[in-house]
């Protein structure tokens, strides 16, 4: 995957790559403690500058829902969307919108060449969810 993605493959690269494809929707203290797992003497920096590297080249994807800190998914290439917890934050995939959706084609797209709708959901995990 980063040679294809024209990246060297390093120690710290792999092993982020590989914490965040077992972890969807991991947030980078999260990410940072994993990989210091395998590798104690990474710096918080190195897993920055990888995650941002692996985000440009595209392997994985990050979204931060509002109020949310930045998180990262392994999941690219579809226009997938999301679903938050309002009570613990956590965080689901949906696939694309069925049904009667106008909103996710713009009105006016004011010249813009659109690639991408993103929606987020919220409510509360079945964990959080009052009883009833």
């Amino acid at each position: 995957m980063l040679r294809e993605a024209a990246l060297r493959v390093t120690r710290p690269r792999v092993a982020v790559l590989t914490k965040v494809h077992g972890s969807p929707h991991a947030d980078t203290d999260s990410i940072i403690r994993a990989v210091r797992a395998d590798l104690p003497d990474v710096s918080h920096q190195t897993v920055y500058d990888v995650l941002r590297a692996l985000t440009e080249a595209g392997l994985v994807r990050r979204i931060q829902p509002a109020g949310s800190v930045a998180r990262y998914e392994a999941r690219v290439g579809d226009n997938h969307h999301h679903v938050v917890c309002r009570t613990c934050g956590a965080i689901s995939d949906v696939d694309c919108a069925v049904g009667d959706a106008p909103c996710l084609t713009a009105s006016d797209d004011h010249g813009y060449a659109i690639d991408e709708a993103e929606v987020v959901y919220w409510g509360h995990c079945p964990e959080c969810s009052p009883a009833g």
